[in-house]
């Protein structure tokens, strides 16, 4: 029996071009070989280090044990079933172009660089580099951020929109500002994105049925990295009209032309985040779409367009703000994104059956979204039949869900039935 393996190669944006990081990894124990090629702008320099980190690290990177359509299979993946060959599309070096150049050579000698999450840039203040999972501080240098170090990083990146969000053209790097009084940018967080494949295996069966799905959960557990492969694999694997309305750039990339890892997906564009509501119905009454995504769903506008698109049969896919389904429910602006709550007066002899008081809470309409996941983590996620839910929360019953996870082979387990206050990962 052949022992696990798996290989894990960083492309660039350019489908030809070469890998920046080829990572061969025997789990006995997990030994990493780094080979990083950097571009000609950054006059080709190679590095070669050699790092252990653990199982729960790939999982970290959300990476761990999971295809990838079109990645060749290795010899070691025909003999056995747990190996794994995995793609991760990461422009690192595109955002490390809008660093100081200091800062830049201090991340390329990280050992972690693979793990980087952010970049903070704060007038006055140390570089902090940011990891997955990490929460101690990393400062890059013992000399603080100058106003000339953050006014070349503006001009690398571009014009910021109304929300304080830019992004690099053809990347899916996001950079943020922070502002003072005048309108001056003081600090900027420089946030890595990554196109990881194989997320959308958790979920890959519920897509078959075409119903709407809600993601729920903190923030950088990697709900919008699930978002950008569900539109590949919906428009390209089960040939969907898919439309993605991109209020941030944050699915489909900064410029005018997408990502290649939201497929074949069209990407509609929206001006300013309090359009995003508008931008959605125009989808729908515009290009005749089977499926709409959207991302960050968080007021009562947005709410009452995804009713209004569920009620004209489109598949909806969305994430909103919330961590659990209880928080959606008592939410008054996302409410109705499960079916809305009403206030009902029962009847003596119902109230004698429920067993309960006469004034209760009922939910007001069908939801929106057949189904709500919430992602605990980005191997942990609970999923509700909405509507069942909804109804057993507000009788003051715990619903029966499935979990989903990845199990210490990081393949995916599917626990039915299960009592929602048991769910921990």
């Amino acid at each position: 029996m052949s022992r696990s393996s798996s290989a894990i190669i960083l492309l660039s944006a350019s489908t030809s071009a070469k890998p920046l990081l080829n990572l061969n990894l025997n789990l006995n124990p997990l030994i990493i070989d780094i080979n990083i090629i950097l571009s000609s702008k950054m006059n080709m320099r190679r590095r070669r280090n050699s790092v252990a980190v653990s199982g729960l690290q790939l999982q970290q990177l959300g990476v761990a044990g999971m295809g990838v359509v079109g990645a060749a299979p290795t010899q070691s993946q025909s003999q056995s079933q747990s190996d794994s060959h995995i793609v991760v599309h990461d422009d690192l070096d595109a955002l490390l172009r809008i660093l100081p150049c200091d800062l830049r050579d201090n991340l390329l000698n990280e050992p972690k660089i693979a793990q980087l999450l952010e970049v903070i840039l704060d007038l006055g203040c140390y570089p902090e580099a940011r990891y997955l999972d990490e929460f101690r501080r990393h400062y890059l240098r013992n000399t603080k951020v100058s106003m000339k170090e953050l006014e070349h990083a503006q001009n690398a990146v571009g014009e910021f929109g109304g929300d304080n969000r830019a992004g690099i053209e053809g990347t899916l790097h996001r950079i943020s500002a922070i502002r003072s009084t005048k309108g001056m940018i003081v600090g900027l967080t420089c946030r890595v994105g990554r196109a990881v494949s194989g997320h959308v295996d958790m979920i890959y069966d519920l897509l078959q049925y075409g119903k709407s799905i809600l993601f729920v959960g903190k923030p950088g557990v990697g709900k919008t990295t699930v978002m950008r492969e569900i539109a590949r694999v919906l428009a390209d694997e089960f040939h969907k009209r898919v439309v993605i309305v991109d209020t941030s750039n944050e699915i489909g990339g900064d410029g005018n032309i997408p990502h290649s890892a939201i497929g074949g997906a069209r990407r509609m564009q929206v001006p300013d985040s309090s359009m995003q509501h508008a931008v959605m119905i125009e989808a729908v009454e515009n290009h005749m779409p089977e499926v709409i995504m959207v991302d960050e769903i968080g007021t009562e506008a947005e709410a009452h367009a995804c009713r209004s698109i569920a009620e004209r049969g489109v598949m909806l896919i969305g994430t909103a703000h919330g961590q659990r389904l209880e928080n959606i429910i008592k939410n008054p602006i996302l409410s109705d994104l499960v079916g809305g709550v009403e206030t009902v007066t029962l009847g003596d002899g119902e109230a004698r059956t429920r067993n309960s008081q006469k004034i209760v809470l009922e939910r007001q309409a069908p939801p929106a979204f057949h189904f709500l996941i919430e992602m605990r983590d980005r191997h942990y996620w609970v999923t509700h039949q909405t509507q069942k839910s909804v109804d057993i929360l507000l009788r003051g019953k715990n619903p029966q869900v499935e979990v989903r996870k990845r199990n210490e082979k990081f393949k995916v387990v599917i626990e039915k039935s299960k009592a929602y206050d048991k769910c921990d990962p």
